[in-house]
């Protein structure tokens, strides 16, 4: 977050300007969205140094900023702008998505005028938003908008990161407001209560099959250190949640990978025989895209939350704080407690590298396979073969997509996976993939969508090549929805080339990695690219835990 002192009073400022200092004081840099929206309309954003990207739905938009604030771990606080009526309606599913995920961000629609805005069938955002933002206002009053903005970022940047909306009126934007003077918000971190972390170490030393469970709490607390610190005190091995997917070094001998819908061998193996489960910055929520718990042994549960304690899954014994605090402090216990190596690292790793071996081998016909249609594992072991992981910020679709990557993509740097599916809309990824861009230009940033998620929002790949936002976007058409046997057709080369973008139909599996390799090129030339592959309708899930 870029932090600055208070603004500078200013005089005849209106409700818009006031808003567009306000931004820059927080440290926004972009401004997502559709017009009409004073934010947009005036200039007032852009006058003030912020940019603004107008996309083609609303929905990709929110999926922009959403993205900004999750891979800066909260630091920029991504913000979306939109028009009364339709504006706000269209973009609900997105906002919901990021409530979903926990991901803070701040939305400003524009509503009826005052005199409207309750009447029967105007649609208000103050009162239908409610369920999906962790704080919804009403800005009514002009001479309130630095403390209501001032809440509505407070609230997304403290404790459990979720979305803030302010709707205004569309009489109030014009308004005058006088001098505005605004200190810029702060995250605050909760440290977990001393007496509670000996205990957690306690039953984490005693446990002789401990397994450690990494959520996106500590993406936000950027708690990756003292994570990987722990692991290798207790000699335990790391599972994550997909949204946590990369907290953990996927090359480290002691990861197990990621929980999804579709999950690695050693995974199941260890959730199925640990005796011990220490879950940090996760809700434990259940869903169909992570982890089964296992049952009959032990809960230690770390999370920010509160609610979150036995919601679902009954602990043994429970931390609230911060992810990074509550590691660092049981680091410093464990320290504390052990002489030297526990001596059995070896056998935990050997463990490890013989189920991961025997999983693979499993996959490795479908892995290679030279078969056409292209088999869709092929499409995902070229690419984690071509790519440079540490280069780059992969997220996927709902669907296949993700149940094709998520096991196979080895995540070896801190938030180079966007991982999500608490909610599963078709059509995330392009926005997340366009917004980690827009944040890490010096990422490669790739998008793996199925040709059900292009057809929601494909039409901002025309953003993409209007902004020039180079990403990758890799397509798997099997010309069906899924597994539902729903024939879809098309020729989304040819689409994303009238859109701006440098497209490609690969039908030869020899051909994938020089496509791939040729993709890569055109994005660091600053062109967004689409490879569209043609592939089998292959239904078969990496699910080692149903074995």
């Amino acid at each position: 977050m870029h932090l600055q002192h208070c603004t500078a009073p200013h005089t005849d400022m209106d409700v818009t300007e006031a808003i567009a200092d306000v931004l820059v004081a927080e440290g926004v840099d972009y401004l997502f969205g559709f017009p009409s929206n004073p934010l947009f309309d005036t200039g007032a954003v852009e006058e003030a140094g912020i940019e603004t990207i107008v996309v083609r739905q609303e929905r990709t938009g929110v999926h922009m900023a959403d993205a900004v604030s999750r891979v800066t771990s909260g630091d920029e606080v991504g913000v979306f702008a939109c028009q009364h009526g339709p504006g706000t309606e269209n973009s609900f599913g997105g906002v919901a998505q990021a409530y979903a995920e926990s991901v803070p961000l701040v939305a400003f629609p524009r509503g009826y005028d005052r005199s409207k805005t309750d009447v029967d069938p105007k649609f208000n955002s103050f009162l239908n938003y409610q369920h999906v933002t962790k704080s919804c206002e009403q800005l009514t009053d002009p001479e309130a908008v630095a403390d209501t903005v001032r809440r509505a970022f407070s609230a997304a940047r403290n404790g459990r990161p979720r979305p803030a909306l302010v709707e205004i009126p569309m009489d109030v934007w014009d308004e005058e407001v006088g001098d505005v003077e605004y200190e810029p918000t702060e995250s605050r971190k909760t440290g977990p209560d001393p007496s509670d972390v000996p205990p957690a170490v306690d039953m984490l030393l005693d446990a002789e099959r401990p397994v450690i469970y990494a959520g996106q709490g500590v993406h936000y607390a950027k708690g990756w250190e003292p994570l990987r610190e722990l692991a290798e005190l207790v000699e335990a091995p790391v599972a994550t949640s997909l949204n946590g997917k990369s907290a953990f070094p996927e090359d480290h001998p002691l990861s197990l990978g990621a929980g999804s819908k579709s999950e690695p061998g050693q995974l199941a193996h260890f959730l199925d025989e640990c005796d011990l489960l220490f879950g940090v910055g996760t809700s434990f929520s259940t869903s169909s895209y992570g982890i089964t718990v296992p049952e009959d042994n032990a809960i230690v549960h770390a999370t920010l939350d509160p609610a979150d304690i036995d919601k679902e899954v009954e602990s043994d014994h429970a931390i609230v704080g911060d992810a990074k605090l509550t590691l660092e402090a049981m680091v410093a216990e464990t320290e504390d407690r052990l002489d030297g190596p526990r001596g059995r690292r070896e056998d935990v790793v050997e463990e490890i590298r013989e189920v991961e071996e025997e999983w693979l081998a499993d996959w490795r016909p479908k892995l290679e396979s030279d078969e056409t249609p292209i088999n869709p594992y092929r499409v995902i072991n070229e690419l984690t073969e071509v790519v440079d992981a540490e280069d780059a910020i992969v997220t996927h679709d709902a669907g296949n997509a993700r149940d094709f990557l998520a096991p196979f993509w080895e995540s070896t740097e801190p938030l180079g996976y966007i991982g999500w599916g608490k909610t599963t809309q078709l059509g995330y990824g392009l926005g997340l993939a366009m917004g980690a861009k827009l944040a890490h230009p010096d990422k490669l940033c790739i998008n793996v969508w199925g040709d059900g998620a292009i057809g929601m929002t494909g039409l901002d790949i025309e953003t993409a090549a209007r902004y020039d936002i180079p990403i990758l976007s890799i397509l798997l058409n099997n010309e069906e929805m899924a597994s539902y046997d729903t024939p879809f057709g098309g020729d989304f080369r040819t689409v994303a080339e009238g859109l701006g973008a440098y497209g490609e139909r690969i039908e030869d599996p020899d051909e994938i990695a020089g496509a791939i390799e040729r993709g890569i090129e055109k994005t660091e030339e600053g062109t967004p690219v689409l490879l569209e592959f043609v592939t089998a309708r292959e239904t078969e899930l990496s699910r080692p835990d149903l074995d």
